[in-house]
């Protein structure tokens, strides 16, 4: 009888074990945010889920906040800003998509509180990256902490298969439970 029960036992902790794995895999993971480049989005240490459903096969939406494999051994956490046949353009503090003026909302209590103006400096997406438009398959990100952060204007564009998917849920710290836009 006991082996019966210690059998039964192994055989649930194993298809735990495969669920687990399975899910992490191919669903969601988890993610700690590194740097501040993200700020006031996201803090440093902040730990999010990352959703992996349909982001390897579809286009992102302008705004969501992505994970990439930035390197083979460095993932980077970024706002999508530019998708394909996009022009972009930075002026007088202003984001310019596709020459039509876009408000960041989601940028304007930092602004306020920035020491350095302008927060994000002129530049035009082929200044930085070459690229008069965002090519096909690729994006172009910026982190929301414009003065401190690596991003687009650094390290070119994002093509689609690096991208692991989609950050948009804060789980820990506890006390800052929530979802991020």
């Amino acid at each position: 009888m006991a082996k019966s029960e210690s059998w039964e036992w192994l055989k649930a902790v194993a298809v735990a074990l495969l669920l687990a794995v399975v899910i992490r895999f191919f669903f969601f993971a988890p993610i700690v945010v590194d740097g501040e480049s993200m700020m006031p989005t996201l803090e440093h240490n902040d730990r999010m889920i990352v959703n992996k459903i349909g982001y390897n096969i579809s286009e992102p939406d302008r705004f969501d906040i992505v994970v990439f494999h930035a390197t083979h051994t460095k993932d980077y956490i970024k706002r999508v800003i530019g998708l394909p046949g996009d022009t972009v353009a930075y002026e007088d503090d202003v984001l310019y998509i596709n020459g039509e003026a876009v408000e960041e909302q989601y940028l304007d209590d930092y602004k306020e509180n920035a020491n350095r103006m302008p927060f994000t400096g002129d530049f035009t997406l082929e200044e930085v990256t070459g690229y008069e438009t965002v090519p096909e398959g690729h994006m172009f990100v910026l982190g929301d902490n414009r003065q401190h952060s690596k991003d687009s204007r650094h390290i070119g564009m994002i093509p689609y298969d690096e991208v692991v998917g989609k950050a948009n849920f804060v789980f820990w710290p506890v006390n800052e439970f929530r979802i991020v836009n």
